[in-house]
């Protein structure tokens, strides 16, 4: 008699369901491929018109550019050890910049640049300058062609011009109190005096970080120089920094405060000595806040030392603040409905910025969270945004 068969047995439920699950997880996995390499495809697309920059230890790959008038987009790739900066210049001044660019990472710079000759920066302030030559096109010569009456951005410049001075002048006052504490061997009075003098500076940086040369001497950290800290090229305000709150030590000082004196001296005659055009105004502003939201606000390694940084970001307010009052009356007429956001930008950054005030004014930077700062960036960003918006309300876009 022939042995029977046994029946099949079914697999266990549990199995079915795993099986089914592992099907599941294999579409959904192919699905989210498929949403990624469209993204990127679309990404790709978007960005087809990157120029790309790469900044090696002692060059940039390339370091010749020719790009048409308009709107440019650079996407800065750093292949160095320590993170840099990279900018556009016209003969002294900063048109564009990105900071602060993290070693193995990439950032872009959107410029609206005019028909022209400029050079570029290269990481390390001792790199060799590039060149960039911005050709004209039909809408650039339109856009010249059309632009509106300067009139009634005279009195907003004029008071502008008048700010700049003031606020130059305290600046002078400030870091003058400074070198005369250093001098005098006060080690703490010297500390207690460098927040003030550095707040009197930021008040004008919107303005001051046009003049490339100055503001390299007055404030670039040490990341910029080759030999860091250590380096004789590393001077101006971070240098004092370092001495006071790092190393604790006055010695070799004076002179470094004593340039400092003569720098920031030199830095308001070249303020006034400097047109501003109307279409920069706003953008000079811009510029800063995005800086403030981008690097500095995240990472707290403007005032590395002193952890006085939030002294700095309210006195990049008070400057944005200055620009939209001046601006004010021709908003008014032109553009009503942008003021309420502005000044509600202004508002929110500047409460942030007030909840975190102590007894003697503003609370360590090394005790802000991570939270706290996500938040100044926010809102230092959202302010920067609606800013943003002012040019084209005015007539000044594409200039």
């Amino acid at each position: 008699m022939p042995t029977p068969t046994p029946p099949v047995a079914s697999p266990p439920r549990a199995l079915r369901w795993a099986v089914a699950g592992s099907v599941i997880v294999m579409i959904a996995a192919g699905g989210l491929f498929y949403y990624a390499s469209k993204m990127a495809a679309a990404k790709r697309q978007t960005n087809h018109d990157e120029v790309v920059v790469t900044i090696h230890p002692h060059s940039c790959e390339p370091n010749a550019l020719t790009v048409p008038a308009g709107r440019a987009s650079f996407r800065i790739v750093n292949r160095s050890d320590r993170a840099v900066e990279w900018e556009i210049l016209d003969g002294v001044l900063v048109l564009e910049e990105r900071e602060n660019i993290a070693p193995g990472l990439s950032q872009v710079i959107n410029a609206n640049l005019a028909p022209g000759d400029y050079a570029i920066t290269c990481g390390l302030l001792s790199n060799p300058r590039g060149t960039l030559h911005v050709t004209p096109t039909a809408a650039s010569d339109a856009a010249a062609k059309a632009k509106p009456s300067m009139v009634a951005f005279i009195g907003p410049l004029s008071e502008f011009r008048v700010y700049l001075s003031s606020q130059s002048s305290a600046l002078i006052k400030a870091v003058t109190a400074l070198e005369q504490a250093i001098e005098a061997g006060d080690l703490s009075q010297a500390q207690a005096l460098y927040a003030p003098a550095r707040a009197a500076y930021q008040r004008i940086a919107p303005a001051a970080q046009r003049l490339s040369e100055l503001d390299n001497a007055i404030n670039a950290r040490a990341d910029y120089f080759e030999k860091r800290e250590q380096d004789p090229g590393f001077v101006g305000f971070h240098r004092l920094e370092y001495a006071l709150f790092q190393q604790r030590s006055l010695d070799g000082l004076t002179p470094v405060a004593q340039r400092l004196v003569t720098d920031v001296t030199r830095l308001k005659q070249q303020l006034l000595a400097q047109s501003l055009p109307p279409e920069q105004l706003v953008s000079i502003v811009v510029r800063n806040l995005n800086s403030l939201a981008d690097v500095r606000a995240s990472s707290g390694e403007e005032e590395r030392y002193s952890h006085t940084d939030l002294n700095g970001f309210a006195a990049n307010l008070e400057a944005a603040r200055k620009v939209v009052d001046l601006l004010r009356p021709l908003l008014t007429k032109s553009a009503p409905e942008l003021l309420p956001n502005i000044d509600n930008a202004i508002t929110a950054l500047d409460a942030e910025l007030n909840g975190l005030k102590v007894k003697d004014g503003y609370a360590s930077y090394d005790t802000v969270s991570a939270e706290q700062r996500k938040q100044i960036a926010d809102k230092a960003k959202a302010l920067a945004d609606v800013l943003d918006g002012i040019d084209p309300a005015l007539g000044l876009s594409g200039l």
